[in-house]
This record gives structure tokens, C-alpha cells and sequence, in this order.
């Protein structure tokens, strides 16, 4: 029986070897063994780990980028942008913990993207912070400094593919809540 070979597949694959390696260490010759196949024959379907790399980190980030979009286009208050945002990181980090890791940790070793990664990351905190600032000249949140609460509530979303795996019985929508409770309801005034 031979087992199914695409591109989904190896990045799946080279996703979870970034997680459990790191980028640099993984090799051809990792992924080819972890999928049961000859190396040679990764190359009938990528190119290089590098396009690996950007396949994994570019898609999330795009899929962070269209989520935020979509939430700050939104007439909700800043509160309620803030929840969506939480449950936005939920649900990706819940279906790509391997991806995470590579986004959080792998993102410097991207080569020809990594200007536009870092162009994804850049717009997405500006329009993150933006919330905050505005949530607090309409006095939804409380007047402490945006960059703190910028960085407190990132920090934990962005940590979400290191606890997640840890959780058998996790259900997306309780864990949102519950972070929802903890990260803005601290900060509701």
C-alpha cells in the first residue's frame, strides 16, 4: 500500500519536524524517512525546505492577517474586537500547533519572504494596538499603557501551540472563554 504523497502532506509533515528540530536542523533525508518515502521523491511535489518554511509561516500569517481584517472592518467595540482576536488565535493555533511553533520560532530563517512576513507581523500588531488605543480613548478599557497590554495579551496568544498539545480534552470555544475572562475582562473597565 502505498501512502499518499502531496504537498498538504509534506508540509504537515515538515511542519511537525520544524516543531520537534527546529528549521536548521531538519534535513531532506528527516522528512523523507518521517514520511516513509525516498528523499528524491519529495522533490516531484517542493522544491527545497525553504519552500517548505514559506509555505507554513506565510500561510498562518496570512490567515492571521484576512482574521484581523476582517475583525477591525467589523462595527463590534473594542471589547468585542478584542474577544474575536482571542478566538481568532484559538482557532488557528488549535489547528496548527506544528505551524505555530515554525511561525514563532523558524519565522528568521525564511529567505525571500521574510520582508513580507515581517510586513504581515508588523500591520497586525499596528492593528492590534490600535484596538487597544482605541478602546481606551472610548473608555471600554482601562487607561494603562497600550504597548503592556499589547504585549501581555500577544505573549499568551502566541505561547497558545505550547500548552495546547498538553490538553487531550480541550475544547476551542471554553478555552476562548476562559482567556477571554483572564486577558480582556482584566482590562474591561
Amino acid at each position: 500500500m502505498h501512502k499518499k504523497i502531496n504537498k498538504e502532506t509534506i508540509t504537515k509533515t515538515a511542519a511537525k519536524l520544524f516543531k520537534d528540530k527546529g528549521f536548521s536542523a531538519v534535513t531532506m533525508r528527516d522528512l523523507a524517512s518521517e514520511m516513509g518515502i525516498k528523499a528524491s521523491s519529495l522533490y516531484n511535489h517542493i522544491s527545497s525546505k525553504q519552500e517548505l518554511l514559506k509555505e507554513v509561516i506565510i500561510t498562518i500569517a496570512e490567515r492571521f492577517t484576512q482574521g484581523m481584517k476582517s475583525i477591525n472592518n467589523s462595527n463590534y467595540n473594542s471589547i468585542e474586537k478584542l474577544t474575536k482576536i482571542v478566538d481568532l488565535h484559538v482557532t488557528i493555533a488549535s489547528n496548527n500547533i506544528y505551524g505555530m511553533a515554525a511561525l514563532n520560532n523558524d519565522w528568521m530563517h525564511l529567505e525571500e519572504q521574510q520582508d513580507y512576513y515581517l510586513q504581515l507581523r508588523t500591520a497586525y500588531e499596528a492593528n492590534f494596538r490600535e484596538i487597544i488605543v482605541s478602546g481606551i480613548a472610548n473608555n471600554e478599557i482601562k487607561n494603562e499603557n497600550p504597548e503592556v497590554i499589547l504585549f501581555s495579551i500577544l505573549s499568551t496568544l502566541r505561547s497558545l501551540y505550547l500548552w495546547i498539545p498538553k490538553k487531550e480534552d480541550l475544547n476551542h470555544k471554553e478555552l476562548s472563554n476562559s482567556l477571554v475572562k483572564i486577558l480582556i475582562e482584566g482590562i474591561n473597565k
